[in-house]
């Protein structure tokens, strides 16, 4: 094995993970058996058993993951528990925790080898059980044997960059494009699951076309907190429809079609939109999942003032 030669796994391991992003919205362990192919060789991209992964076939270290615990379960790890905190309020690296109480086992051995040689890696991010958001390049910029520890950076959302942030200003900005990614992807994850997967309005059960809507949008740093009584699961055309107040939803969950709407007459799609106007939503079935009322009424007099 040479570096060159694990240069070129790496690139053919990145691209199959950009092309499973392009497909899903989340990664599974399904997708993620896949693997990648490599000179007619499937390679596995983690192994499920553990979160510090470097194929037999390659020199150093391919991926790390983070597992989001479910509820009421052991938190094996710190880092299950506190990733997601450090990310929304750090300003540059998060915490990695090694495997285990011995710095020199061979997994904490590769996060060591891919700090001191600055490899680019996946970090497969859980965002819910068994869910993962894949993130890169990231590097290891730091390993403390004492604290059992490494930690992690985030690259330029550049694809075709692949090397570390020089500085503090770009670790800051790489973050921040991690911070609003998981915003989103953590966000309409805990929408769409409280909605059984389906569009509030229409009830499409495709979850590929459906958006995690904002009631508030979340430039609101008073009502746009990205919780789900501040969402709504929209199919695209209805999302659509909702961000420009051609449909609005009122306090008590009725729905309302703008009048630039009811009165055209254009085909079975505009149709469907019509026939909205005085039906209430689908309600989730818990109920503190329910749409926020204070933060209806407020979009809806925004719905009013548009009319």
């Amino acid at each position: 094995m040479t570096i060159d030669q694990d240069s070129l796994m790496r690139a053919a391991a990145f691209e199959q993970v950009r092309k499973l992003g392009e497909i899903h919205d989340h990664l599974t362990a399904k997708e993620l058996k896949l693997g990648f192919i490599f000179e007619n060789e499937r390679i596995p991209l983690v192994n499920p058993q553990r979160g510090i992964f470097k194929p037999r076939q390659m020199q150093f270290l391919l991926s790390i993951k983070t597992v989001f615990p479910k509820a009421g379960a052991r938190v094996w790890y710190d880092d299950q528990r506190e990733v997601h905190r450090q990310i929304y309020e750090g300003d540059e690296t998060v915490g990695y925790a090694f495997m285990g109480q011995n710095p020199d086992s061979a997994d904490n051995r590769w996060l060591r080898e891919a700090f001191e040689n600055q490899i680019p890696i996946i970090y497969f991010l859980g965002i819910a059980p068994g869910r993962y958001q894949a993130i890169l390049p990231v590097f290891i910029s730091g390993w403390d044997a004492k604290a059992l520890k490494a930690s992690v950076a985030f690259g330029l959302p550049d694809y075709d960059t692949l090397v570390s942030p020089e500085n503090v200003l770009e670790r800051r900005y790489a973050l921040r494009a991690v911070k609003q990614r998981l915003h989103q992807a953590s966000f309409r994850e805990a929408v769409i699951n409280a909605y059984n997967g389906r569009c509030a309005l229409s009830g499409l059960p495709e979850t590929l076309l459906l958006d995690a809507a904002h009631i508030i949008s979340d430039k609101d740093e008073k009502l746009g907190q990205p919780v789900v009584p501040n969402g709504i699961p929209l199919s695209k055309i209805h999302h659509a429809a909702f961000d420009a107040h051609l449909i609005g939803i009122d306090p008590d969950y009725k729905l309302h079609v703008a009048e630039r709407l009811l009165v055209q007459r254009d085909g079975p799609m505009l149709e469907a939109i019509k026939r909205l106007n005085g039906t209430t939503i689908h309600l989730p079935n818990r109920l503190k999942d329910r749409p926020d009322r204070d933060r209806l009424a407020v979009r809806f007099e925004r719905f009013k003032m548009a009319a």
